[in-house]
C-alpha cells in the first residue's frame, strides 16, 4: 500500500510490483539505472506519482527528452571533466571509490572480485551531475575494447 506524507504519494518497489505486474528485480534494476526516478531510504526504494508519470512520458520516446539536450553535450566532455565513482549496487557492498580517470576506474573495477555488484556513476566533476550509469561490466567493455 502507498505510504501517504502530506501531499506526497510514495510508492515501494513492492507496491510498484503489485500495480503494474513488473518484477521487483526489474524495477530495482530500472532503479539503479536512473531510467525510473527513485530515492532509497534505508534498505528500501521509493517513487513518487510523479516519477512514474515522467517514466511513461518518456518512455515512449526513442530517447528521453533529459537526454536529447545532453547527448552532444556527452561527446563533447572532455576526460578531465569527469569524475568516475565506483560503487556497490546493493546493500551487501558499500564500498564507494572515487577516481579521476578511466584508467584509474578500471584498475578499481579489475580489482573487484564480483564485478557484478558495482556500477559506475560518471559525474561533471564541477556540477557534480551524474551524466550516466553504467554496470561495471559494461564500463569494462566499452573502454577496455
Amino acid at each position: 500500500m502507498p505510504r501517504k506524507i502530506g501531499s506526497l504519494t510514495l510508492y515501494s518497489v513492492d507496491d510498484l510490483h503489485e500495480l503494474l505486474g513488473v518484477s521487483k528485480m526489474t524495477l530495482r534494476a530500472y532503479l539503479r539505472e536512473g531510467r525510473l526516478r527513485g530515492r532509497k531510504l534505508g534498505v528500501q526504494w521509493y517513487v513518487t506519482e510523479e516519477a512514474i508519470k515522467e517514466y511513461f512520458d518518456e518512455s515512449g520516446s526513442e530517447e528521453p527528452e533529459s537526454n536529447k539536450s545532453t547527448g552532444k553535450k556527452k561527446r563533447e566532455r572532455k576526460e578531465q571533466e569527469l569524475i568516475y565513482v565506483v560503487q556497490g549496487v546493493n546493500d551487501l557492498v558499500s564500498e564507494t571509490e572515487i577516481c579521476e580517470t578511466i584508467e584509474e576506474t578500471l584498475e578499481c573495477l579489475k580489482n573487484q572480485a564480483i564485478i557484478s555488484l558495482f556500477q559506475v556513476e560518471i559525474k561533471d566533476s564541477e556540477s557534480g551531475e551524474i551524466i550516466e550509469l553504467v554496470k561495471a561490466r559494461d564500463f569494462l567493455e566499452r573502454y577496455t575494447q
